[in-house]
């Protein structure tokens, strides 16, 4: 079955990166002499010169054509790379720090010309470091966007060069921060807008937490949930007290509805629906699958996203096994009844899309089409509906390969495979 998933205060922040990179001083550079030697002089040579600098490249290029041709042109290539990239360091290079006090952005170009140009990690961590450094020397809000941006990108290049233990680090750190500042200053008057806004980073750095102790180089599976969890905590609770106790002035939008059910940072998950794939991976259905729904109730009603969380969900009640009774469910669902509801969540799906008008339609609904096809077809394989499950698979194949969805393809082929082989 498939289930698709697209896709301190700044003293001690300071003091914490220069222990996270001491290493990254380099060697100073060697002593330059104040005068540069004069070279010998050759005396004159014996042979005639051609009358011109045309007339050597007319004699040049007769004498060589195809070499000087080259020559021109390796020449014309350089001299346009040379533009663009003075287009390049203008326009995004310098333009993109134009919020910096230019101490701090001539600091900020540097890592990023070693982050994203010259691939050169200790250089960039230091210029990172130094940035940070001048900042706060000049005043800065260590809390801004500014330079919260900062230290995100640091991690990011942590991540870059797959050093996931120093990301991770990194973004503690700042999440720390944020967090004492709500829960020190944030309720203060004048400090609601803020607080707001960095009760929001919590969440996405949390996110992208999550991702990363998730990685297979790290793979330590409870902190990415801890830290899932504590997205999914952040976002419900924030949302509650606001209905509980009305909206602050000055307090500012919290995040709506669809921001929740939609992407959220670089996982382009809800934190319940980031919670609940996490759920899947450790085969805990019975987990997910209330999360999957409460991600859907979030979801646009007449979206693409919808039409994927609906196959998610009915792909979960699938894979459940029916548990055994108990006082508190002396009747607890029988696997048919457990397939039955992931046949209609999986039908669902598929009609939601039909709903959704051609210029609202992503590639979220056309792959979310063929998946939830697949399902169904493997919901009548799993019920003994052979000939149905044959139709399905073959339907199947068909939407995949329109699309271009190549997993689909193969998968539903194999099963088409697999089903006829059962004849």
């Amino acid at each position: 079955m498939f289930s698709k998933a697209f896709p301190r205060a700044a003293a001690s922040s300071r003091q914490c990166l220069r222990q996270l990179h001491q290493q990254s001083h380099t060697h100073p550079f060697p002593r330059i002499p104040h005068r540069a030697a004069l070279p010998k002089r050759t005396p004159p040579s014996t042979h005639t010169r051609p009358a011109s600098t045309a007339a050597a490249a007319r004699a040049l290029f007769k004498k060589n054509p195809i070499l000087v041709s080259l020559a021109s042109l390796s020449i014309l290539f350089g001299a346009g790379v040379l533009l663009y990239s003075n287009y390049v360091y203008s326009s995004y290079i310098v333009g993109a720090f134009h919020k910096y006090p230019e101490p701090v952005a001539q600091k900020l170009r540097r890592a990023l010309y070693y982050t994203n140009i010259s691939l050169d990690p200790k250089n960039a961590v230091k210029y990172y470091r130094q940035a940070l450094e001048v900042a706060e020397e000049l005043g800065m809000d260590p809390f801004s966007d500014e330079i919260i941006g900062v230290k995100v990108q640091l991690a990011a290049l942590f991540e870059k060069i797959q050093n996931y233990r120093r990301a991770i680090d990194v973004l503690e750190i700042v999440k720390g921060d944020c967090l004492r500042w709500v829960r020190e200053r944030g309720g203060l008057e004048g400090a609601e807008a803020k607080r707001t806004r960095l009760l929001g980073k919590t969440v996405g750095i949390n996110v992208k937490l999550g991702e990363l102790y998730a990685n297979e180089y790290v793979l330590d599976r409870e902190a990415a949930e801890a830290r899932l969890v504590e997205a999914v905590e952040t976002v419900l609770r924030e949302k509650q007290r606001r209905e509980t106790e009305g909206v602050k002035p000055e307090e500012g939008e919290w995040l709506t509805d669809e921001e929740i059910g939609g992407s959220l940072e670089e996982a382009e998950l809800t934190p319940k629906a980031a919670l609940a794939h996490h759920y899947e991976e450790k085969r805990q259905h019975y987990l997910a699958t209330p999360l999957f729904l409460q991600a859907l109730t979030l979801s646009p009603p007449k979206s693409c996203h919808s039409v994927v969380l609906m196959n998610n969900l009915a792909t979960s009640l699938a894979q459940q096994r029916s548990p055994s009774p108990s006082l508190s469910t002396p009747q607890p669902p029988t696997q048919q009844d457990l397939t039955h509801q992931a046949r209609l969540w999986a039908t669902k799906a598929l009609s939601l899309a039909q709903t959704i008008p051609k210029e609202d339609k992503t590639e979220e609904c056309d792959i979310g089409c063929a998946v939830a096809t697949h399902n169904l077809a493997e919901f009548a394989e799993m019920d003994g509906e052979v000939e149905e499950a044959r139709r399905l698979y073959g339907e199947a194949v068909k939407m995949a390969r329109s699309v271009g969805f190549e997993e689909g393809v193969k998968t539903s082929q194999e099963a088409l495979r697999r089903v006829g082989r059962g004849r």
